[in-house]
């Protein structure tokens, strides 16, 4: 290249310097307004919610005195009400807020609002292709360990994965609620239980007792690998319908247990469901008895019983009290 060529390309990429400058300042300008926008929208929003909390406990102090034509007035504004606190909840999924305590002692005061529905959407995808994978290896996983690999240090190593595979499921479904995902319920409680109970596992020295418990655990890992892979397929298409129809929230996601939005062509679930609800509470029992073991010395023993009976309680009545909803709900139907 001669001096002169050289000469042409620095003069290029000088011009191309100064409009990337240019483009950059604008840059920053946008995001100044951006920021200054935001915290409008915030302020304005805590604002409203205010105004409408007051107004509430007034219009229902008026309940008492009010005639007919007034109460009628009463029940539109109350309406009216909730109307606009869904629409405060759509607004604060795009805007900056405070994390909760959790993802403040993971991630700090940081900001984990996704700025569009496609990032949002995107996220919520690449969470789901994460479960689906992790679960797979975890069910290879709980294979190896139960029929060839009978070491403790693989034992060590499945379990450590599983405490990595809760603790991450727990800090992503946070931003994923941060977004405006309506995850609610004992389905958000359920990981971090889970989570907690495979840290005790992880830290349970090998045994007579641990060896007595090991395979039943694994046979379970096994099964409930089976059923979650089962779920993600079935709920994913029956997700895909019902946000088609407008029925679901974008953001709603695939989860362990059984929801009223499942009830079409998942019932058949149902029994492998109970199925493993009842084997938590066989766990527990399991691990009661061996609490009582003249050879057992290790804590984790009983605190693993505990969580496993609280893991039945939980799944158990969560599913129990959506099956009972739906049967009412169906009854009320056929009466009309």
């Amino acid at each position: 290249m001669s001096l002169q060529q050289c000469r042409a390309v620095w003069e290029e990429l000088e011009a191309e310097f100064q409009l990337l400058q240019e483009t950059h300042k604008i840059y920053r300008q946008k995001l100044e307004e951006v920021n200054t926008l935001q915290t409008a929208c915030s302020n304005s929003i805590q604002k409203q919610t205010r105004k409408l909390k007051k107004l509430k406990c007034s219009l229902q102090g008026c309940k008492h005195t009010a005639d007919v034509e007034d109460a009628n007035l009463i029940q539109q504004i109350n309406t009216h009400i909730k109307e606009k606190q869904h629409f405060f909840f759509d607004m604060e999924a795009y805007l900056p807020k405070k994390n909760g305590l959790y993802l403040n002692l993971v991630l700090g005061n940081m900001n984990v609002i996704l700025p569009t529905n496609q990032a949002k959407f995107a996220y919520k995808d690449e969470y789901e292709k994460f479960k689906l994978c992790l679960t797979i290896i975890l069910l290879l996983g709980a294979v190896a360990c139960r029929f060839i690999l009978h070491y403790r240090v693989t034992d060590e190593v499945f379990n450590f994965l599983l405490v990595w595979y809760y603790c991450t499921l727990t800090i992503r479904e946070s931003i994923l609620i941060s977004n405006g995902s309506r995850i609610k319920g004992w389905w958000v409680s359920h990981h971090y239980v889970s989570t907690f109970l495979s840290g005790v596992m992880l830290t349970w020295p090998d045994g007579l007792i641990y060896q007595l418990f090991r395979n039943q655990f694994l046979a379970f890992s096994i099964f409930q690998s089976c059923v979650q892979f089962l779920q993600y397929y079935y709920q994913s298409g029956c997700l895909y319908r019902l946000r088609a129809l407008g029925e679901r929230n974008p953001l709603d996601l695939t989860v362990e247990g059984f929801q009223s939005w499942m009830w079409r062509g998942l019932t058949f679930l149902l029994p492998c469901l109970f199925f493993g609800h009842f084997w938590q509470l066989y766990n527990a029992i399991t691990l009661f008895e061996l609490s009582r073991h003249e050879a057992c010395k290790e804590w984790q023993v009983f605190v693993l019983a505990l969580t496993f009976l609280l893991l039945f309680l939980g799944n158990f009545l969560s599913t129990l009290k959506v099956v009972h909803a739906k049967f009412q709900k169906n009854k009320g139907m056929k009466k009309h």
